[in-house]
């Protein structure tokens, strides 16, 4: 147990105390007992509340378990399956038509369209780089991935390969900013004339900057570089504004499970708010420092100046209403829940964003982005926006200063979107769909209705479609166009950007105006895709289509009739196994909560904790319904353990698996995950994965 100080009532890890009070409140204007009196009152306040509504989570799962077990062996009836929901409370009345009413919302996330990266918090470097990807070279992004084609060997200059990226990169000005007459490929430097000519808006030096559909292009104009001077328009590179909004991530993409965890996290939020933040490393042999990229300044063809912003605008992503953390000990001795903790401090850290102390401006319209995961139905939104009521009170802020991106990733939020949007109405500034966390959620919702189809085949199933649909149509429904982001989810494959260009510009054809992308490389390949889509112009399309109705969305994706072989088991349990062994490993043993883990194929995939969820909820739903044994689990648990350990046979730090089952930590936490599965509250993996990450810090 961490060292613990009393604050108002309240016992508090001291390194917890003492960062706040020493790092984060100078500066704010607010007096440590004034705010920690505060903080107090409000755990007092919504401690009891946030436990009422998991509670109530529990209670409709029991009921829904009840529901099916009642007709085990029937087909669902669904109408009367949607009765019952309605009858439990789970299915909320549909609010009459309303718009959002946020105000005082970034132009990254109202009125532009580009991609969105998610970054783990704990790991500096990244988030530099992701802040930093703002702008990106499409010229190294072709280059350096499959995107047209596989990447040239040795390290040398491929003039042939270079030849491809230029040839491509011209062609892609051809579409966007296409001239008055010709082809870029012709082009010799001179100043462009443009077939519209508005999309000329300025010069940096040489350079000249672009723009379309909302989003610049910048062409670097360098006789002197090496592929400046061979290009007959001396064109270096092209740089593309590429990330326009990045969340730095408290959630599912790190481990952080006490005081000293939850520390570390929250200077690297501040360093970002503050604009101090650096990351110094070693690279070919000589340090290196990164830093936050300053703006950029250019001259717009009247000769006024003008600067853009040179990072992307940043969101927190809080943790959910489920954890809480030993960090802070309330009044009666529980652990705080650790989403209330998040929200004051996160907010509490911006606060030098919005005081304008820092270097640079996160803001400018002067809006604290905090997304909100893994909330169940309008009632947990409800908490949510009277939760950040009572945090502007605490901070001095205006109402709805706090903006919140609602995760639309479980099934009874799904269900409800609408509703749940209304319940956040004048501060909700982003929805966004999740594949993953959300086919978690709709097995263990439906656990014991049936074995569920293979995971491979979720994607087919009649719930994903009009989920992905609803989406969009009820977030344009509701007005979020012009207003916030609708956003679609993320591209897995860091190594495949020759697919993520062919099939990822489906996010943008389906009128979001944002997706998740694993890289800054990748957001600027995907960058290109909202300049082919007008997506604004895409939403006025959509406004005009029906919503996709909950019939659909309620259909239980169960596999009836199905009788698979021995080797369709086999090969389903160990693609599973595989997949939670190789992420568990790293986030028991190492604290990785994110990072390229091979999958059974060897293909590297930017894994989090939601991919854990579905794999491990899918092997349980398997074992409750007899289509696999207990035995052949752990038989398949075994043989993918020796497969992880080859895969990671280059990790120094990597703990090998296999042989030592009983003893590793990982080994067992993976097991337990699977065997402890239907028990756990909504699937979800926190609670085992804390509990052994503790184990294993506690033994270092």
């Amino acid at each position: 147990m961490p060292d613990l100080i009393e604050k108002s009532g309240l016992k508090v890890a001291a390194e917890l105390a003492g960062f706040i009070d020493e790092k984060v409140l100078p500066g704010t204007g607010i007096e440590a007992d004034d705010f920690w009196r505060g903080v107090a009152g409000i755990f007092e306040r919504f401690g009891p509340r946030n436990a009422a509504l998991l509670a109530k989570r529990d209670a409709m799962q029991d009921q829904i378990d009840k529901w099916h077990e009642a007709h085990a062996g029937q087909a669902v009836d669904g109408t009367a399956y949607r009765a019952f929901l309605t009858e439990i409370g789970y299915l909320a009345p549909e609010p009459a038509p309303f718009a959002i009413g946020s105000t005082r919302v970034d132009d990254e996330l109202a009125r532009l369209a580009g991609p969105q990266l998610v970054v783990p918090i704990l790991n500096a470097r990244f988030l530099l780089n992701a802040a930093n990807a703002r702008w990106g070279s499409l010229y190294d992004a072709l280059y350096g991935t499959d995107a047209i084609g596989s990447v040239p060997a040795g390290k040398g200059y491929d003039a042939a390969r270079g030849a491809q990226v230029i040839g491509w990169a011209k062609e892609f000005l051809d579409r966007a900013v296409p001239l008055a007459d010709g082809s870029w490929a012709d082009w010799r430097g001179e100043a462009p004339v443009l077939r519209n000519a508005s999309q000329l808006v300025g010069r940096a030096g040489d350079n000249f900057l672009l723009r379309n559909n909302g989003l610049h292009i910048e062409l670097v104009i360098d006789a002197g570089h090496a592929v400046g001077r061979d290009d007959p328009a001396h064109l270096a590179d092209v740089v593309l504004e590429s990330a326009l909004s990045t969340i730095c991530d408290l959630e599912d993409s790190v481990a952080a499970v006490d005081a000293a965890d939850k520390v570390a996290a929250y200077a690297n939020w501040l360093g970002l708010m503050k604009g101090d933040l650096e990351d110094s490393f070693e690279k070919n042999g000589a340090m290196m420092t990164r830093r936050l990229n300053g703006d950029r300044s250019y001259v717009a063809p009247d000769g006024s100046s003008f600067t853009l912003p040179g990072r992307s605008l940043l969101f927190v992503r809080n943790v959910g209403h489920l954890m809480t953390t030993p960090a802070v000990r309330m009044s009666d001795g529980a652990e705080a829940p650790e989403g209330i903790l998040d929200g004051i401090v996160t907010s509490l850290i911006a606060l030098h964003d919005l005081r304008r102390e820092g270097r640079f401006v996160n803001s400018r319209a002067g809006s604290i982005y905090i997304v909100k995961p893994k909330m169940h139905g309008p009632e947990e939104v409800a908490f949510t926006n009277d939760l950040f009521d009572a945090i502007e009170d605490l901070l001095g802020l205006e109402r709805h200063q706090l903006k919140v991106g609602v995760m639309d990733e479980e099934r009874r939020t799904s269900a409800n979107l609408a509703a749940c949007i209304h319940a956040v109405r004048d501060r909700i500034v982003f929805i966004n769909t999740g594949f993953l966390d959300r086919t978690g959620d709709e097995i263990h919702t439906s656990m014991r209705a049936g074995p569920m189809v293979r995971k491979g085949e979720m994607k087919d199933a009649a719930w994903i479609k009009a989920y992905e649909d609803r989406n969009v149509q009820i977030g344009l429904a509701c007005g979020l166009s012009g207003k916030a982001q609708i956003g679609k989810g993320m591209w897995a494959a860091p190594d495949r950007m020759a697919d993520m260009l062919e099939q990822k510009i489906g996010h943008v054809m389906t009128g979001a105006n944002t997706a998740w992308v694993p890289s800054p490389t990748a957001a600027t390949l995907h960058a290109t895709h909202y300049h082919a889509v007008d997506v604004f112009a895409r939403q006025e399309e959509r406004k005009a289509e029906p919503v996709a109705g909950l019939d659909a969305l309620l259909t239980i994706p169960l596999a009836a009739g199905v009788n698979w072989s021995a080797e369709d088991i086999r090969d389903e349990l160990d693609n599973n196994a595989q997949g939670i062994l190789g992420y568990v490993v790293r986030w028991v043993d190492q604290g990785v909560g994110c990072s390229k883990v091979p999958d059974i194929h060897d293909i590297g995939l930017m894994e989090d904790r939601a991919t854990l969820r579905i794999s491990s909820q899918h092997i349980a739903n398997w074992l409750l319904h007899g289509v696999c044994s207990a035995d052949e689990v752990d038989a398949a648990l075994k043989r993918m353990a020796a497969k992880v350990d080859a895969q990671n046979k280059g990790d120094p730090l990597y703990q090998p698996m296999r042989g030592r089952e009983e003893e590793s930590l990982a080994f067992q936490a993976a097991r337990a995950l699977v065997f402890e599965g239907v028990v756990q509250p909504n699937g979800y993996t926190e609670p085992l994965l804390h509990a052994f990450r503790a184990r294993v810090k506690a033994l270092a």
